[in-house]
């Protein structure tokens, strides 16, 4: 697994813990009724039910280790229902909406020529945040137009990107990369810094950094809150769907390991159709 999902297992695992500890319950005395009794607190508690089928994913994961292990015979959460998770339709800015917003960064200074680097490439090949922050120099390929994308579940992808990208990254590369990469010179370890996207400091960017940078995009463009880097993936599916992609070519742009996950896209396309069929048909 990766690393993220290491942590976030670790918290969910945290979480059953400390609830089962103020029930004086230890890991073997955990049954399928008090993983219920877990499951309706956490509801209690507010969490939403794709939250919850998470957290019940690791405590899964947890006692199939512990069974594996001789530890226990049988495994509590395979005998827990997955909640329903919510229908949940990702905001999407229109075309005309993300062009603002990337046309509003300035190319004056280096941090503004990367960010429209970023977020250009972000919109343009519908990449995650860690995806962004992970990419290094020799992962892009102007002269192809393309780039090699390392992304969730160790699989790599090959993804195109349009003129527009090629542009903002070719001016972020010769007049300011140079100048980010000189306030460091070298990485911790005394090698020069890989990463494609540098800080102030010449270092390679966290994803809270590219989500700070595009909140403040987004309050110059007046695009609305609630913009994220995933705001700009699900535009990008979208468009591609509009313009008439397949899901499946849509499965494989994203690095997505299920088709069921590209239905999202779907539904929102489904949802589109019908407001202009309400708009335009005579018997709506």
């Amino acid at each position: 697994m990766a690393e993220k999902t290491r942590r976030a297992y670790g918290v969910d695992l945290q979480q059953l813990a400390d609830w089962a500890a103020a029930q004086v319950l230890d890991s073997a005395s955990v049954d399928p009724r008090t993983l219920r009794r877990f499951a309706g607190v956490l509801s209690e508690r507010g969490l939403s039910r794709s939250t919850i089928a998470r957290k019940l994913a690791s405590i899964r994961s947890f006692y199939r280790h512990l069974v594996e292990r001789g530890e226990l015979e049988a495994n509590p959460g395979e005998l827990v229902a997955t909640p329903k998770r919510d229908s949940y339709l990702p905001r999407v800015l229109r075309a005309d909406e993300v062009a603002a917003l990337l046309d509003s960064i300035p190319g004056s200074g280096p941090l503004e020529l990367r960010d429209r680097a970023m977020f250009e490439l972000a919109y343009a090949a519908g990449l995650r945040a860690e995806e962004i922050v992970n990419l290094d120099v020799a992962d892009v390929d102007p002269d192809g137009e393309e780039l090699r994308v390392s992304g969730k579940g160790g699989r790599t992808r090959i993804v195109p990107a349009g003129e527009p990208a090629w542009r903002a990254i070719d001016a972020y590369l010769s007049r300011a990369r140079p100048r980010l990469a000189a306030e460091q010179g070298s990485g911790p370890s005394g090698r020069v810094e890989a990463a494609l996207f540098l800080s102030r400091r010449g270092r390679r960017l966290s994803t809270s950094d590219v989500r700070r940078r595009l909140r403040l995009s987004t309050r110059r463009a007046a695009t609305g809150a609630g913009v994220s880097p995933h705001t700009l993936r699900h535009s990008f599916a979208t468009h591609l769907l509009e313009g008439g992609a397949d899901l499946r070519a849509i499965q494989e742009l994203l690095g997505l390991a299920s088709i069921s996950t590209t239905q999202t896209y779907a539904r929102i396309e489904s949802g589109r159709l019908r407001r202009v069929y309400s708009r335009a048909h005579p018997r709506a």
